[in-house]
């Protein structure tokens, strides 16, 4: 396990930058090796002034791991020391009781992390924790810097040393080589330099500082436990500490707590927000309230104007569990067909088959998902998912609900067809990997097999969320309209130089 603590012991960097990191060999990645399926992102979580921190932070990262289950990390600090416990894994496999009790103090830092920026590498397991000209600090941060590679060659042509291959390390250079006159300031330098999308949560010595990117692209919340402060990516975990929930984090805000309170800054940039509507529609959890709606609710919604745009004469409504079982209540409701569950899940196969190979893929579908054959026979089914992206697995999974007896099965996907790589937070497939970029909806539907198949349209989408402009959203998945030029593509840019350095060498 990695627990580490920090003494007062000081070992120097030539730009005083030393990073507390896991030793490993660095394992490069294959463009190629990406999952057929969008993955999640990552998921932050702080506490400040609550006995217990690190406790409290653990709970808080057990309700956020739907969004990041390759490591966990909590750093902690009690007025003297900082206490690091990081490694691979889910949070119940990172954290026992041992490790939790060595993480001391009232204050506390937590991350769980899918690789949206840089390789499944223990060097690049988030909480970073640093020893800056600008003081000790610990970090942890959700989303993509998209002008990344741009600042880490500059970085590295000024001497700089970077331990990992995440862009979450840019900022912590970046941070120790401002000139502000506080640590707000130094965040303001740091911030007005980077591009794209971030929400983070930084812990100081005695204060901590939580960030959203001016676009507002990944949710972050304050919430308020007893005489405490709560900083999380969603509403959920606050619910499970009993925190009540404050407020978002507004886009381009910076917040300052210590001991006086909550102080609010803001990032010097000003842009129409644009949230990430796949937030909504697949990686936020249902009992999350999210840019002001109720996550299930909404997906409801969707599934109810999916019902309009596509309504067919079938026998039952199901799902595929869980991220569509929101959406196909909502089309059950709005159509009047009957709810089924349809296809069962199985929750105990966790990273198992999270794996790049295509035979493994399959075995991985079958294990994950098992039809009810009951159910199924001979019935004509309507199937709400949230989304397809490279339709191998809706492939499989329609094809399993015919062998199990169903008589017709009629495709229905909450979102509009995915026909564009994001660059903000989620790791999407490269463009040509991508099935609605190369194929209309018949032709999916041929190759899929399915009777019939029906996306949510984008405008119906929009028209759902009452809570916002329609302007606010990214779609830029859908429509490649992106609200920002990418300076860097893909999330191993940072590797892709150390590369090419190694290959002129041999």
């Amino acid at each position: 396990m990695g627990d580490q603590r920090d003494n007062g012991y000081n070992h120097h960097l030539p730009i005083s930058l030393s990073f507390v990191t896991m030793a490993s060999v660095s394992s490069i990645q294959e463009e190629s090796v990406i999952m057929s399926e969008l993955k999640h992102e990552c998921g932050v979580f702080g506490v400040y002034g609550c006995e217990g921190a690190a406790k409290l932070c653990y709970l808080g990262l057990y309700a956020l791991q739907h969004r990041g289950q390759e490591s966990a990390g909590i750093v902690s600090y009690d007025q003297r020391n900082y206490y690091v416990v990081k490694d691979e894994g889910l949070v119940s496999e990172v954290f026992g009781n041992k490790n939790l009790t060595y993480l001391k103090g009232d204050q506390a830092i937590g991350h769980v992390r899918y690789s949206t920026s840089g390789s499944n590498d223990k060097n690049n397991i988030q909480p970073l924790y640093s020893k800056t000209a600008q003081g000790k600090l610990a970090m942890a941060h959700n989303g993509n810097l998209t002008n990344a590679y741009t600042i880490y060659r500059q970085l590295e042509s000024e001497g700089a040393l970077f331990q990992s291959t995440v862009d979450s390390e840019i900022l912590m250079h970046l941070i120790s080589r401002s000139k502000g006159s506080n640590m707000v300031e130094n965040f303001q330098q740091t911030l007005a330099k980077i591009e794209g999308a971030y929400s983070l949560v930084s812990l100081g010595e005695n204060y901590m500082i939580a960030a959203r990117d001016p676009f507002g692209f990944r949710p972050l919340v304050l919430g308020k436990l007893g005489n405490g402060y709560i900083v999380a990516s969603e509403t959920c975990a606050l619910d499970l500490i009993d925190a009540t929930y404050v407020r978002e984090i507004e886009p381009g805000e910076i917040i300052y707590i210590d001991n006086n309170g909550v102080s609010s800054y803001q990032i010097p940039q000003k842009v129409t927000p644009k949230l990430c509507v796949f937030e909504q529609i697949y990686f936020a959890r249902p009992d999350s309230i999210v840019f002001g709606d109720g996550v299930h609710e909404l997906r409801k919604e969707f599934g109810r104007q999916l019902a309009r745009e596509h309504p067919i004469d079938a026998d039952l409504v199901m799902s595929i569990p869980d991220s569509g079982n929101s959406a196909a209540l909502g089309y059950a409701e709005e159509s009047g067909i009957p709810y089924e569950i349809g296809m069962t899940r199985n929750h105990y196969v966790g990273r198992t088959f999270i794996q790049p190979h295509q035979k493994i893929r399959a075995l991985g579908v079958k294990v994950k998902l098992n039809p009810i054959r009951n159910v199924l026979k001979d019935k004509r089914v309507v199937v709400v998912d949230d989304s397809i992206v490279r339709v191998t697995t809706s492939k499989q999974r329609v094809q399993a609900l015919y062998k199990a007896g169903a008589k017709e099965v009629h495709l229905r996907i909450s979102s509009p067809p995915i026909r564009f790589s994001c660059y903000f937070g989620i790791d999407t497939p490269s463009r040509n990997k991508l099935i609605a970029a190369k194929k209309g909806v018949k032709e999916i539907m041929e190759y899929v097999g399915a009777d019939s198949l029906g996306y949510l349209s984008q405008k119906g989408m929009l028209d759902m969320i009452t809570s916002q402009p329609n302007s606010n959203f990214c779609t830029a998945c859908f429509s490649g309209d992106y609200p920002l030029k990418v300076r860097n593509k893909g999330k191993y840019a940072m590797e892709k130089r150390k590369i090419k350095l190694y290959a002129e060498k041999k």
